[in-house]
């Protein structure tokens, strides 16, 4: 018991954090793409554990693992640089005390300043050793940066010089900033991008996710794929197949005339089915013979479980053989074509599951799911074999593009219907406004969670 939990805990970890990756980086790389400057691109929630700086950004891992986040210059909701806030604490403060790493990373590659020495110090050395009235051409500069100095950068520099200190510098340069530093704040932070750009952004996240579905499966069907055959396993004595006579340990060889491979097209073929009487051709063994059978079966409707809540569905009441089954490896063109195919599919039966939901033919009780349910379904996966626990991280990735796309707040898709109404409108909703519907997304997403939590606990007490 305590092996199965430990191996549902760790696989839920390693589903997620993958999929947190994949999702923050497509933020991350189209902000880079278009210019905008991530500061931080976090897998988890603050408290920090760790963190490490490369470049612009800062590398780290939170606390709380459930989520990630990549945070850009300026506010998600679109804080001017000069609004009513405390001068320490506005993002134009934080953009120059980003500069100063900037500078500092840039000194220390080149051994122009101690790997050990602090922040202040260290920018106090840039500054006397680049010399007043630095600029981008300053050759100086390029001897101790390895590159020319950004206008934003001598602008610091030069304040420093003249404040005497790294922190009157940033708070005076804050307070009253010349117009070049604020031209170079726009260029960077992501609230003064065109829209368009600003939602491109938004939009690559679920995007990320949308496309690793069908990379991560190409990668799977050139491993090769374990495919059950079409071969009875067990059967349900109380439903048609086996009043019909059909056993255990028969090959279905064709439905309705139809040939069938594997047993993915027994099953798909009877439950997407109308109902009518079903031809099985069948071989069965017996007394070292084959036995070539013909056997009428009549499907009954009902009820079945699945990962979205519960649907009706034609079944006749067999399985497949847990035995019989041979591993399907494509070349790099056939994986492609079946991946995409496959994630299609998912994609389709999913949002139809959505609709279920909306409309009420599926109680939201049976539907929805949470991170006690995810992790118990990690732990059965895992054990199935890598196909199975890639298909299974493939679902959720497909999900979790999909879900970030609805008009929620807080989700991507809540920041996309901003941006329309923004389009509409042609001027960003009140700062207060966004405020409020941000703050009431949060109790609703809280709410959910308390929801889904409580849910997955009474499946595990029902059993």
């Amino acid at each position: 018991m305590l092996t199965a939990t430990l191996t549902s805990i760790v696989s839920f970890a390693f589903v997620l954090g993958v999929l947190v990756v994949v999702h923050e980086a497509g933020h991350f790389a189209m902000a880079k793409r278009i210019g905008v400057r991530a500061i931080r691109f976090s897998v988890g929630y603050p408290p920090k554990i760790w963190g490490i700086r490369r470049g612009e950004t800062e590398y780290s891992i939170g606390a709380i693992p459930f989520g990630g986040y990549v945070r850009m210059l300026g506010n998600e909701i679109g804080e001017d640089p000069k609004s009513e806030v405390p001068v320490e604490d506005s993002e134009l403060s934080l953009y120059l005390h980003e500069i100063g790493h900037d500078l500092i990373g840039a000194a220390r590659e080149h051994g122009t300043i101690a790997a050990d020495i602090g922040y202040e110090p260290g920018l106090h050395a840039i500054a006397e050793r680049l010399g007043a009235g630095a600029s981008g051409a300053n050759e100086e500069a390029r001897a101790a940066l390895g590159r020319e100095l950004h206008v934003d950068e001598a602008i610091l520099l030069n304040e420093i010089r003249d404040a005497g200190g790294v922190e009157a510098a940033i708070k005076h340069l804050a307070g009253k900033p010349p117009r070049a530093l604020t031209e170079a704040y726009d260029r960077r932070a992501f609230p003064t991008q065109p829209l368009g750009r600003r939602a491109l952004v938004i939009l690559a996240g679920p995007m990320a996710n949308l496309l690793f579905a069908p990379i991560l499966l190409t990668a799977v069907y050139m491993l090769g794929v374990p495919r059950p055959l079409p071969v009875v396993g067990k059967l349900d004595e109380k439903l048609p197949a086996y009043a019909a006579g059909v056993r255990a340990g028969d090959t279905i060889l064709s439905i309705d005339g139809q040939p069938v491979k594997y047993w993915d097209d027994v099953s798909r073929t009877i439950k997407q089915g109308d109902g009518s009487p079903l031809k099985l051709e069948i071989d069965r063994k017996q007394n070292n013979a084959d036995q070539h059978l013909t056997i009428i079966v009549q499907p009954a409707k009902r009820e079945l479980k699945t990962l979205v809540g519960k649907k009706l569905t034609w079944v006749i009441g067999i399985m497949a053989s847990e035995s019989a089954e041979i591993t399907e490896r494509y070349g790099p063109i056939g994986a492609m074509k079946e991946a995409v195919t496959t994630s299609a599919d998912m994609t389709v039966q999913f949002v139809e599951s959505i609709g279920t939901i909306i409309t009420g033919q599926v109680p939201v009780r049976d539907a929805l799911g949470g991170p006690i349910m995810i992790a118990q379904m990690a732990g059965k996966e895992v054990h199935q074999g890598y196909a199975d626990f890639a298909l299974f991280m493939v679902m959720l990735s497909l999900e979790l593009g999909i879900i970030n796309l609805l008009p929620v707040p807080l989700l991507d898709g809540g920041h996309l219907l901003f941006f329309a109404f923004e389009g509409v409108r042609g001027k960003p909703l009140a700062l207060r406004s966004r405020e409020m519907i941000l703050q009431v997304g949060l109790f609703l997403l809280v709410a959910l969670m308390a929801f889904v939590i409580f849910n997955d606990i009474s499946r595990i007490v029902q059993g």
